[in-house]
């Protein structure tokens, strides 16, 4: 019989309240004056991924043994290894007649009640440090940086219990929790699963060693990420339907499966290829491609920073299998998909193109050469940029 990889910590956490206690502890939030905390968009999307498991084994915003250790050490306080700080920040304002042991309301940007934080813990955010150890620097120009800027000097700790879950309106058939992927592999009678985490369309490169992984497991689920991006990005829709084209075209239908990844994207490199990994054990993913520039911007991190990072851990302790691949590209030589550990030609049999030559291309109605991208994907990618005009 399949059986399902543990998820990270043993358990598949649930925040969700049951049915039956539900009214009550809306009741209370709502007629007995309980403080109340507005969340942004990432802080929503962090609670429903808690509430659903999808971070196992975290059960509400960190407290600050719980914070701390995973800033300096890349662990939880019990030592389970965890490198991103899933937080909950208020202004110095907000926390007035808050008390640690009193449970405050977490209400969404209609001010509807979402869910009670059992508050632990109210304790200073350093910034700066959260920013050079998780993101490696400080400058305000990097998106993660810049998001920690702008949170509150106060971090809150504590489990949450959810009461009114988020009812997002797009993607409804790919939205799958970590319950029902782990499901959906048993019915399959997949045993090996290897999730590929993009926030970017899948080109020609990422199609080749999704397939190279392919090969050694029983399926993949190709796990785009639909929470906040940058505002360059391309859009989630976008995105997600040059996907289906793709999927319907040139995948085998009974070894892929689509599914939205609710995340916000941290732009944390080598920190958020580890936590990437770890959360695809929760969907039940018993391995994870981490290509080159895993999760990175700019020219933060080094371009194999995030290979170099599971050195850091004991394979036992992380639980997944990391698959590292190399740059990959259409070689004219070799006549085929290539990677610098595979191709002997040089550079100039090779068929590259940076995002911005992709993107003036499409802007300007041309699609990028079929060795670099199916045209069925070129064809959503320029409908779009056509529309931009």
């Amino acid at each position: 019989m399949v059986k399902n990889i543990d998820p990270h910590g043993g358990k598949l956490i649930k925040r969700i309240v049951p049915a039956e206690e539900r009214e009550a502890l809306v009741d209370k939030a709502t007629h007995y004056d309980m403080k109340k905390i507005q969340l942004n968009s990432r802080e929503m999307s962090d609670l429903d991924m808690i509430a659903v498991g999808a971070m196992s084994p975290i059960e509400g915003f960190m407290c600050k043994a719980d914070y701390d250790n995973v800033v300096d050490n890349m662990r939880l306080s019990d030592g389970l290894p965890w490198s991103i700080p899933i937080v909950l920040s208020a202004t110095k304002e907000k926390i007035e007649g808050l008390k640690p042991g009193k449970d405050v309301a977490l209400v969404d940007q209609a001010n509807d009640v979402v869910a009670i934080l059992h508050l632990e813990e109210i304790f200073h955010h350093d910034k700066q440090k959260e920013s050079l150890e998780v993101y490696g620097t400080d400058d305000a120009k990097h998106p993660g940086v810049d998001y920690v800027c702008k949170m509150g000097e106060y971090l809150l700790g504590g489990k949450v219990s959810v009461v009114n879950r988020a009812k997002p309106s797009n993607f409804l058939a790919y939205r799958l929790d970590p319950v029902e992927t782990r499901e959906l592999f048993v019915k399959k009678g997949w045993r090996r699963v290897v999730g590929f985490q993009t926030r970017n369309p899948v080109h020609r490169a990422h199609e080749y060693i999704q397939k190279c992984a392919l090969e050694i497991v029983d399926a993949i689920l190709l796990h785009p990420l639909v929470g906040d991006t940058k505002s360059d990005d391309i859009p989630a829709d976008v995105r997600i339907k040059s996907y289906e084209v793709l999927l319907e075209k040139y995948y085998p239908k009974d070894r892929a499966m689509l599914s939205v990844f609710p995340a916000a994207m941290r732009y944390a490199g080598p920190r958020e290829a580890i936590f990437h990994a770890l959360v695809r054990k929760n969907y039940g993913c018993t391995h994870f491609i981490v290509g080159r520039d895993h999760a990175g911007v700019g020219s933060y991190y080094g371009t194999f920073d995030a290979h170099y990072i599971f050195d850091e851990f004991d394979p036992q302790e992380i639980g997944i299998t990391p698959l590292f691949f190399d740059h990959t590209f259409y070689c004219k030589s070799c006549n085929g998909m290539a990677s610098y550990k595979t191709c002997p030609h040089d550079s100039s049999n090779h068929v590259i193109l940076s995002g911005t030559e992709v993107r003036k291309m499409l802007s300007a109605g041309q699609a990028p050469p079929p060795t670099f991208t199916r045209p069925e994907v070129a064809k959503v990618l320029s409908d779009y940029y056509q529309k931009l005009k």
